[in-house]
């Protein structure tokens, strides 16, 4: 799919050339391919510490875990593109081969299933703050561990199965959009959220003295979650619609040659959220710091 967005996008741009001035904007390769790594790595740490710590072994953390886990497939997609532009340029794979074919569609669905997880893990952490909010007393018996990682299961079975079909017929127009509308109906569900959690945090904090901070303190965390996620996510979200819809417009090409700084933004989110983590939860960075002093230590 990012490669037919490419394609797409260097069409659209040579077609509309005499018609706009904007050259195509060209980041290094090797560039990419660094942050992609520290974005692998960062988010194996994330994954790492939720696994040896027995503290942070809760539904709360289970959910940043499944978040962390869609910011490392949009890095590894990056990663494994890369490798396989080298073992092309090397002469190791046909070009446009089945095999190289078949290896670009595989690569493509870790970058749509890293998108789709990550709508999908900041929807539920969303609910999760909600009700650790204002249902605290009921949350223990509500969201367990175990139910936790049934519905953390059925999202990405889901996920899985959406994203081989969207790279599968990402050439029909609905297709795209229902892809493209998952961004916004995303943003809606988790806005209409918001703003019912924050009247009732008001309303609530009018009748009682305040609320508990770690549970607020948890829902500024996702805030800034959401936040940067809309940032890195929506200029990719945006070049889809154009390169779909008017392809041949001056405008829309003059957009489409920033395709590569969006693609930048993708993998500085998945770098961004693990620093979210560690400097808004303090047991995180506990577990963080005696990662490394220990690596170091041995």
């Amino acid at each position: 799919m990012v490669q037919q967005a490419v394609h797409l996008s260097g069409s659209a741009n040579d077609t509309a050339g005499n018609r706009s001035d904007c050259p195509h904007v060209v980041l290094p390769e090797e560039l990419f391919f660094t942050i992609s790594v520290i974005g692998v790595l960062e988010n194996l740490m994330v994954l790492l510490a939720v696994i040896r710590n027995k503290n942070l072994q809760s539904p709360t953390y289970l959910f940043i875990c499944s978040l962390a886990m869609s910011d490392m497939l949009g890095s590894l997609y990056k990663v494994l593109e890369n490798v396989l532009i080298v073992l092309r340029n090397r002469g190791h794979l046909e070009p446009r081969g089945r095999f190289e074919t078949t290896a670009d569609d595989v690569v493509d669905s870790l970058f749509v299933l890293s998108l789709l997880g990550s709508i999908c893990s900041l929807c539920v952490i969303a609910a999760d703050r909600y009700l650790t909010i204002f249902h605290a007393l009921q949350y223990p018996r509500i969201v367990t561990l175990r139910r936790a990682a049934l519905v953390l299961a059925v999202i990405w079975a889901c996920c899985t199965a959406s994203g081989i079909a969207i790279v599968a017929f990402f050439h029909h127009v609905p297709t795209v959009i229902a892809f493209t509308a998952l961004f916004p109906l995303m943003l809606a569900v988790t806005l209409c959220l918001y703003v019912h959690m924050f009247l009732l945090a008001r309303s609530h904090a009018r009748r009682t003295t305040t609320l508990p901070r770690a549970n607020m303190r948890g829902a500024l965390t996702l805030t800034v979650l959401l936040g940067v996620f809309i940032v890195c996510w929506a200029p990719f979200v945006l070049h889809v619609l154009l390169v779909t819809f008017c392809p041949a417009d001056p405008y829309c090409a003059c957009y489409m040659s920033l395709f590569q700084v969006n693609g930048m933004l993708i993998m500085c989110n998945a770098v961004i959220d693990p620093f979210i983590y560690a400097f808004r939860s303090p047991e995180l960075r506990d577990a963080f710091k005696k990662m490394v002093f220990c690596s170091r230590s041995q």
